[in-house]
């Protein structure tokens, strides 16, 4: 799928397709609608997620339902402990050729795909983890001195399991940060279980429909990146980054006392464009605070290294990035 020409896009036909979509993953996702909000935000941006929830809480469908929605190609790697990096890249391979020559050929890895699904990412050993890191920065992938390009959109939707499980490995702070949101999944409630059961122990299981293909996606991209945001919001945005840093004056009590490194740069700019595509997927086309208070979280919490204080009194981050929303002044 090549990058199509520039085509407007009016804010309308975004919200009709972002809610069309939305619904859609909505007939075979139970509740779980700040997930989906915060999956499909990435998406728009043509980012990458990564979804944290112990294991049967459906983050491998939520993403196979996105897959099925949106019309792009779809791969999906399953991280285990002897994955090797070009099991994920590819590698050349010899062929005969029409001479009877033996050949170098490239064989493309899963990671040639629009939508990857880097299933359990943190059950591999950080070699193989830092296979994505260029495929996700550059999308492009480097085999034998030689680099290929990543047919756009692309984006890896990343699941993994709380680092408290057995057999887990810690992600690299490089490639933790290359993710746009961290969406963390939490246990239905009994209301929400209830439906889960009746939509998946029947003989007819919910699947979704196309809604939007590839050329779609990248132009909502387009009219959200180019979705102006004014110079008091991207101040606020400068500043609520600035005072999760612990050496900074602006930073509150529990930033100075838990946190050893505070969100980078892509933090930042992961707030200003998810809260530009959450003001356009509430139909508006102006950005106000509450859009970047709404995505404050997923955005920064994977961003925050919590010091030994931190980690052995069990503070979350998400109470840290509130206290900063309510010490920093719009």
């Amino acid at each position: 799928m090549t990058d199509a020409p520039a085509m407007e896009m009016p804010v309308e036909e975004f919200s009709r397709l972002a809610q069309a979509i939305e619904a859609e993953v909505g007939r075979v996702i139970v509740g779980q609608r700040d997930v989906v909000r915060g999956v499909l935000i990435c998406i728009l941006a043509g980012r990458h997620a990564l979804l944290e929830g112990v294991p049967g809480l459906g983050k491998t469908m939520l993403i196979r339902t996105l897959a099925d929605a949106l019309d792009l190609k779809f791969a999906r790697i399953q991280f285990t402990p002897d994955l090797m990096p070009a099991d994920i890249t590819g590698t050349d391979i010899l062929e005969e050729n029409e001479h009877g020559r033996k050949v170098k050929v490239f064989q493309p890895g899963p990671v040639f795909a629009n939508l990857v699904l880097a299933d359990e990412i943190n059950r591999a050993t950080p070699k193989t983890q830092s296979a994505l890191l260029e495929a996700m920065q550059e999308q492009t992938v480097t085999v034998a001195n030689r680099s290929y390009r990543l047919e756009p959109p692309f984006f890896v939707l990343a699941t993994q399991n709380p680092l408290e499980m057995e057999g887990t490995y810690p992600l690299p702070e490089a490639q933790l940060d290359r993710f746009m949101f961290k969406v963390n999944v939490q246990y239905p409630s009994v209301s929400d279980l209830v439906t889960v059961l009746e939509r998946t122990t029947g003989v007819d299981v919910p699947a979704a429909r196309k809604i939007a293909d590839g050329r779609q996606i990248i132009h909502m991209g387009k009219l959200a990146l180019g979705t102006p945001v004014a110079s008091h919001v991207s101040e606020y945005v400068a500043r609520l980054v600035v005072a999760t840093h612990p050496e900074d004056p602006s930073a509150p009590p529990l930033v100075k006392t838990y946190v050893r490194y505070g969100a980078s740069p892509r933090g930042a700019q992961a707030l200003i464009v998810g809260a530009k595509i959450n003001a356009l997927l509430e139909g508006r086309f102006n950005v106000a605070f509450d859009d970047v208070q709404a995505v404050a979280a997923p955005a920064l919490r994977h961003r925050l290294l919590l010091n030994f204080e931190g980690q052995a009194d069990g503070v979350s981050p998400d109470a840290i990035i509130e206290d900063v929303l309510k010490t920093v002044e719009k």
